[in-house]
């Protein structure tokens, strides 16, 4: 990226050091280690101070992972699941159950594709009404089965060509939307790329949204703001401050329950190494089984409550325990009653 030159200049400087210090002409481990401590500052500096752009940039970096990446290294016996019952498959979404430390998951999210060819076969991770109606007919099986869901976000918006209206793609965001308020299983959602506007929104509507570091969430891009506002593209640099979009911008405002560091450099090397050894193995493992305990506790309870409003015969006897503090005797009446 175009902010990193000068990471890359000072790499291109200890490379060379290493290619002398192989051929053996002359010591050069000093002014080797020198350089990789003033890489790993210049590093440290520039990453801290990264302007509103710069993310949206990092975001869209090609050595990012997408859903399937994060599945395969985050669970075992990966099921994937193909189509809507409707249309066909949509390729730029995927989902399937998944084992993630004993517990059966629903997993959904865009795929983006790791080179041209699969990018191209994957629409770019922009989805058409058939991947949103896929994404919600896995939702509703996992609820049917008392399984959590988790999503995964990173798309640059729903496909927005004329077959994909022919087929009622603002119905099927809608209609997800709607749907996804209503499901009565944990439902965690993780911003891990980019999350613009509906496209991102049709499968984002969760008990818990969390962000990645580095990523965006806004309901249009800074390019497409700067297009409108100014007529070009220019200033999406103004844009991207204004519109407020960076994770730590979500989580000052409430848009977002938490955000995990992820990126701090865009280097292939560094960046996969840093997502399987921290946020992968640890953190989000640490993060998905955290919202479980916390939202199935609060569902647990809603449906108590609501047991108790349907059989008012045993409201008064389920007040008397409530104000003893018993809640497992609370639950214990409902039980009974039902």
């Amino acid at each position: 990226l175009d902010f990193e030159k000068p990471i890359q200049e000072l790499e291109e400087e200890l490379s060379k050091l290493r290619q002398i210090q192989d051929k053996g002409k002359s010591d050069v481990s000093g002014p080797i280690r020198a350089m990789e401590t003033q890489i790993q500052k210049t590093k440290k500096q520039l990453y801290s101070q990264l302007t509103g752009w710069q993310k949206v940039q990092l975001s869209r970096h090609l050595d990012r992972p997408y859903t399937l990446f994060y599945v395969e290294h985050m669970t075992t016996d990966f099921v994937e699941l193909h189509g809507d019952r409707c249309y066909g498959d949509d390729k730029a979404i995927v989902g399937g159950f998944a084992n993630l430390e004993g517990q059966s998951v629903m997993f959904i999210g865009h795929q983006k594709g790791i080179n041209t060819k699969m990018r191209q076969y994957r629409n770019f991770g922009m989805a058409n009404p058939e991947g949103y109606r896929k994404a919600l007919r896995l939702m509703k099986l996992a609820e049917k089965f008392n399984k959590p869901i988790v999503t995964l976000v990173d798309t640059p918006g729903a496909f927005p060509g004329i077959e994909a209206e022919e087929r009622g793609q603002a119905e099927a965001i809608a209609k997800n939307i709607r749907e996804m308020f209503q499901l009565k299983v944990p439902v965690i959602v993780v911003i891990v790329g980019e999350g613009a506007s509906g496209g991102a929104i049709g499968i984002g509507v969760g008990d818990r949204v969390l962000m990645l570091e580095n990523t965006w969430y806004s309901v249009i891009s800074p390019e497409s703001c700067s297009s409108i506002l100014w007529r070009s593209w220019d200033h999406k640099e103004k844009a991207a401050e204004a519109l407020q979009l960076t994770a730590d911008a979500m989580l000052k405002h409430g848009f977002v329950r938490d955000f995990e560091v992820s990126l701090r450099t865009a280097s292939g090397r560094d960046f996969w190494a840093f997502m399987t050894a921290n946020f992968i193995q640890y953190k989000g493992k640490r993060a998905l089984f955290t919202a479980f305990v916390d939202i199935s506790n609060r569902i647990e309870l809603e449906a108590i409550e609501a047991e108790l409003v349907r059989c008012p015969g045993i409201l008064e006897a389920a007040c008397r325990v409530q104000g003893s503090g018993g809640r497992e005797e609370l639950a214990a009446w409902v039980v009974m009653a039902v």
